[in-house]
């Protein structure tokens, strides 16, 4: 004699419930995504970006706690929005810009000046700033990428940048504990940036990496966004890079 029973799951409590997110570059992209499944995981979020229309539509699609639309290269402007924060948060994402590449006898200096402040100092920056806004247990989350490990002509700065970028993450993590401190280095993800830095060539690498990724499909916002929520939510991470790219370091050339 069987009897019936009740096989529906036991409801999962959400992993960031009670928690604020703030991230940096969050209208668009990687940064939306993550704000998004953040939302889902029942995290409050706080935006900021530099177009105030696009900014504006996102915290409104999120009900997003608040935003702020500023260009946080600006070290003025990024300790006042720190400073105008009501209450602490828990974590932060600095979403990424993409890189410059460049050969060496066509770099121009000041756009190289500009892509390592981005990439190195803008995280020291959030390191000596953020700390002071937040909660304990909270943690620091940056996003670089995996272009730079390979080595050709155009890839001397970024090459360099993304090389230097884990050992900075890994100091951080030392000198903020107990705030956490982590690096996502994706591959080719599909957003409007990649879109807009390939022009008319963005379908044909889409289809190349279709047929050649090992797991049969492009990367897109939100595999990058599942593994950011994950970081924030598991205490156990600090000083650590992790990839995100379908296999794409694995295919030859």
């Amino acid at each position: 004699m069987s009897t019936e029973t009740d096989a529906s799951p036991t409801p999962r409590e959400p992993t960031l419930r009670g928690q604020t997110v703030v991230v940096i570059g969050g209208s668009a992209g990687i940064g939306l995504e993550t704000a998004r499944l953040a939302r889902a995981e029942g995290a409050e979020v706080i935006l900021t970006g530099r177009n105030p229309e696009r900014l504006d539509s996102a915290a409104r699609e999120l009900g997003a706690l608040s935003s702020a639309a500023f260009d946080a290269t600006d070290e003025e402007q990024l300790d006042r929005f720190f400073d105008g924060l009501a209450e602490p948060f828990d974590h932060l994402m600095l979403s990424g810009s993409g890189p410059y590449y460049a050969p060496l006898a066509e770099m121009d200096f000041e756009q190289a000046r500009q892509d390592v402040y981005r990439h190195l100092l803008l995280p020291v920056r959030v390191g000596l700033s953020a700390p002071s806004h937040m909660r304990s247990g909270g943690s620091l989350l940056f996003i670089g990428g995996t272009g730079g490990r390979r080595r050709g002509a155009g890839l001397t700065l970024i090459g360099a940048i993304t090389a230097a970028t884990p050992a900075l993450v890994a100091n951080l993590a030392l000198e903020l504990a107990p705030i956490r401190v982590n690096l996502i280095a994706p591959g080719f993800v599909d957003t409007q940036l990649s879109a807009t830095l390939l022009g008319d060539q963005i379908e044909a690498r889409r289809e190349e990496l279709r047929a050649k990724l090992p797991i049969g499909r492009v990367v897109g916002p939100a595999d990058v966004a599942a593994l950011a929520v994950h970081i924030m939510s598991n205490t156990a991470l600090t000083g650590a890079t992790y990839d995100v790219d379908g296999g794409q370091q694995m295919l030859p050339g």
